[in-house]
């Protein structure tokens, strides 16, 4: 199995917003939370919305300091943000839930490479206790109800460094990367897939290396997001403690 760096999801990290989580991958920390506010976009016209925010905390960054984003964003983490969104969103039934809008706010405040992956698996453990304050506060449901949560979303980042496929990259082997790719999955199926030769090419078959590596990591990541909830993996979608 392809080797993970220690992984943690601590909950309830914050105590205001609905759901909140400090994710960390190795050095990687990224505080996760998610607040519900009532009504949604014009564009909806029924159920719910989900929406996601990333940044880096000008204190993150190994070497100097990260320019806090201004009017206009720093482009990378809007692509990263739209990405989380596109990610949690293919884990909720949005039309079953009531009329809200649900933020996932994504805050780096230590990056060691593999942070988007970290928001995205964080993210959704901070969306499963959302949805539990959320479905606690609809009169006559109790529990989390059927069909709310379609799935469990997971993600990993994957490279080739020196010629050798390498799971979970930190920042010093992302660098190093020849090719960089990071695997979002939902209950074992893909999501999304983003995968770069940095500095060369790559072949059919090491693809297939890194999705099999990939695999084995979201595996390691399933496991700790279910442990931290305390549930097991095959109750996830009826029931959150």
């Amino acid at each position: 199995m392809a080797a993970v760096r220690p992984i943690r999801f601590e909950r309830n990290y914050i105590m205001s917003p609905a759901g909140s989580c400090l994710a960390s991958f190795g050095n990687t920390r990224v505080l996760c939370t998610c607040t519900i506010e009532d009504g949604t976009p014009p564009y909806v016209k029924s159920g719910a919305w989900l929406t996601a925010e990333y940044a880096m905390l000008p204190g993150s960054v190994s070497v100097g300091r990260k320019k806090r984003d201004g009017v206009k964003r720093d482009g990378r983490s809007v692509e990263i943000q739209r990405l989380i969104g596109r990610s949690l969103r293919a884990a909720v039934n949005l039309k079953a839930l009531p009329e809200v809008t649900l933020t996932v706010d994504c805050d780096v405040i230590q990056a060691d490479g593999g942070t988007r992956t970290a928001a995205i698996s964080g993210g959704w453990v901070a969306l499963v206790d959302a949805l539990g304050v959320l479905a606690a506060d609809s009169p006559g449901v109790v529990g989390l109800p059927e069909g709310w949560l379609l799935g469990q979303v997971s993600a990993v980042s994957v490279g080739i460094v020196d010629g050798n496929v390498v799971c979970d990259l930190d920042y010093q082997a992302d660098r190093n990367a020849e090719v960089d790719m990071n695997v979002v999955s939902l209950d074992g199926n893909y999501v999304e897939i983003q995968g770069t030769g940095e500095n060369g090419t790559f072949s059919r078959s090491q693809l297939d290396e890194l999705l099999s590596a990939a695999d084995d990591g979201i595996t390691a990541i399933v496991e700790a997001q279910s442990a931290s909830l305390g549930i097991e993996v095959s109750s996830l979608k009826k029931r959150v403690k």
